[in-house]
């Protein structure tokens, strides 16, 4: 497993009383978790990318997360750990896994620090999915047709790749006892095995399996299904949900947009969503182009010495859609979309620079998209993932979108996860 050295600010003389809080960020290729004080401070931070344990060729996703669970609980600091008071994880959205809720009785010991690292007891069964999880990008088509005749027209979970068409797949098509199954998101499974109660998900993570935020419950139409039976509970994020007991168990790969908006919008036809953040809305949807398609092309090094030799106040002339293979979710949800990415030009910098401006087009195309749909209209774009540290990509962004765009102060998941650790210690 690739493990990145760990940042930790060791000059800091922290006092008996006082409190750390730790975020983890389980992405598309690794996680990372940070930790920081009640004022927001970085204390610590590190990242792992996923051992990809496989057998037949499958990747064990379950296994992979797992694992890197518990090693990034190991990089945490040992001088650090008895001052955590609550942990906080974010993980891939529609990411599915379904499991069996009475072979789920796992005994940890999670915070017990001695000699300088961190303990654990043994499990007394293994808790594994009664399936391989469903990633976030799979698309479950066979379960599109029942489920755009149950849900409301244009509803965000009308796409192949929301969690309840995953859902609806396993369900008619397993052989498992459903008597006995429920439904976890990625993170809601990850928490799962530090905390040990069985069944809680959050209103955000639980969007694309049909809850509404709005209501703050899941909907007649749904809970009228077979189904609905494995459906977990539902909290605010930021919810304490258990204490750890002896004795129980953004630009990245991806283009994701985010928009802060009044107005809560959903549209299936065009994959667009919105999340529940307190009195607001985070409007968007994430199109499958992004760094991935780079990284399928170029080197990094690669990447940084290309970009030397754009010049982003200039428009490309090749039109490109980037995708790394058929099928885009937003801003048009089109399973059947094939990538675009010829004619090539024999200069590499010219490539790069159209594909890069074609991202930049798509991403222009996402905020026009939402202010017609009725969302807040953007005004300043604030970037993150891999995509904020090229500053060639940064300035055509800003032409093409015709926006000032600035790299966020904290640009890692990990550290808005600490911040619900935050929140959560707080109530």
């Amino acid at each position: 497993m690739y493990h990145e050295s760990n940042r930790a600010n060791a000059s800091v003389d922290l006092k008996v009383e006082e409190r750390l809080y730790l975020g983890m960020d389980f992405g598309t290729s690794g996680a990372r978790y940070a930790v920081i004080d009640k004022e927001g401070t970085i204390h610590a931070e590190g990242k792992r990318q996923y051992p990809l344990n496989s057998s037949k060729e499958t990747v064990d996703w379950a296994r992979s997360w797992k694992t890197t669970l518990f090693s990034l609980l190991e990089d945490v600091p040992a001088s650090f750990r008895s001052f955590i008071a609550s942990i906080s994880i974010d993980g891939t959205s529609a990411t599915t896994i379904i499991i069996d809720r009475w072979l789920t009785k796992i005994f940890l010991l999670p915070f017990l620090f001695m000699s300088g690292s961190l303990e654990f007891g043994n499990c007394s069964a293994t808790g594994e999915p009664l399936h391989r999880p469903f990633l976030y990008n799979e698309s479950c088509s066979d379960a599109l047709p029942v489920v755009k005749s149950i849900a409301p027209v244009n509803h965000t979970v009308c796409s192949g790749t929301t969690t309840l068409c995953k859902l609806v797949s396993w369900w008619n098509s397993d052989e498992s006892n459903k008597e006995s199954s429920v439904l976890l998101h990625q993170a809601d499974w990850l928490l799962w095995l530090l905390h040990g109660k069985l069944g809680v998900s959050d209103y955000n993570n639980a969007l694309k399996v049909g809850y509404d935020p709005e209501l703050d419950a899941y909907p007649p139409w749904l809970l009228s299904q077979p189904y609905s039976r494995v459906l977990p509970s539902v909290q605010a994020p930021g919810t304490v949900i258990d204490i750890m007991k002896e004795d129980v168990t953004s630009l990245g790969s991806t283009l994701a947009i985010k928009l802060l908006s009044t107005n809560r919008i959903e549209d299936a036809r065009f994959g667009v969503y919105s999340h529940r953040l307190d009195d607001k809305w985070l409007v968007g949807g994430a199109s499958n182009t992004g760094g991935a398609v780079l990284r399928q092309i170029f080197t990094d090094e690669q990447l940084a010495k290309l970009s030397e030799q754009i010049n982003p106040m200039e428009a490309s002339p090749l039109d490109y859609y980037p995708l790394q293979s058929v099928g885009e979710r937003f801003p048009v949800a089109d399973p059947k979309m094939v990538p675009r990415l010829h004619p090539r030009p024999p200069n590499d910098a010219e490539y790069l620079h159209g594909i890069l401006e074609s991202m930049a087009r798509i991403e222009a195309e996402g905020y026009t998209l939402l202010k017609h749909l009725g969302a807040t209209p953007v005004e300043e774009v604030f970037t993150a993932g891999g995509g904020a540290k090229n500053g060639t990509w940064t300035k055509i962004r800003e032409r093409v979108l015709g926006l000032p765009v600035s790299q966020a102060l904290h640009t890692e998941a990990a550290y808005g996860a600490a911040l619900l650790a935050l929140k959560g210690a707080q109530q």
